[in-house]
């Protein structure tokens, strides 16, 4: 079976090296996703870099589909929250910056996306949809403001792809990251997540863990 454990060692150096070394080549960072907690009788994954270490993980102990989920680097700091919304009539997710339960209530992380579950009655590609709360930009700096996200393929089929679109018709289109089987037969537990240069790659894992959910409700 392909290696999916983290070399311990290297693990707290890797969280921060493993994005940031691949943004500075100008290449894509390639990531390998267990869909499996390290913790005993945990919920959630487990990511590593091409090298084996441990980059991110998510860890859960609830059953079913949580309301909050919360994105950590390998020491366990929390990146991106990933909430639920209440009262909504549709299927509804916020992302916030860092780890939104562990802050204040007086100094909540902002919120980056809206996301939601794509709808329609028609067969199509479409899974999701991010929406930014705030001005930002795609990607690299002079990037266009307003920028949004699409989710097209199948995450049952580990096959999908993530373009940012800008424009008040989406008509500046780029694929930023990608979700794809892994090589060896290691079943849909395991699976690889390429992520374009430019792109946060703790973003591209909160698609993935949105996903997950909408699948999961």
């Amino acid at each position: 079976m392909t290696k999916v454990h983290p070399n311990a060692a290297a693990a707290a150096k890797a969280a921060a090296a493993a994005p940031v070394v691949g943004e500075e080549k100008r290449e894509a960072v390639s990531l390998t996703v267990w869909r499996r907690s390290l913790l005993f009788n945990g919920k959630g994954f487990t990511v590593f870099d091409c090298k084996g270490n441990l980059v991110y993980r998510v860890e859960s102990y609830t059953g079913g589909s949580p309301r909050e989920i919360v994105l950590m680097d390998a020491d366990g700091h929390g990146l991106v929250t990933i909430r639920r919304k209440k009262l909504s009539l549709a299927d509804e997710w916020l992302i916030y910056d860092g780890d939104a339960a562990a802050s204040p209530m007086t100094a909540t992380p902002p919120k980056r996306f809206t996301a939601r579950r794509h709808v329609s009655l028609r067969s199509t590609r479409s899974l999701a949809h991010l929406s930014p709360v705030r001005p930002l930009v795609c990607g690299d700096a002079g990037a266009a403001p307003s920028c949004r996200y699409d989710v097209e393929g199948s995450y049952v089929g580990r096959s999908l792809d993530v373009f940012a679109s800008t424009g008040s018709g989406g008509e500046q289109r780029r694929r930023v990251a990608a979700v794809r089987p892994k090589e060896a037969a290691v079943g849909p537990d395991v699976f690889r997540l390429v992520v374009e240069p430019g792109f946060d790659p703790a973003l591209a894992m909160a698609v993935v863990i949105l996903l997950e959910q909408m699948h999961a409700s």
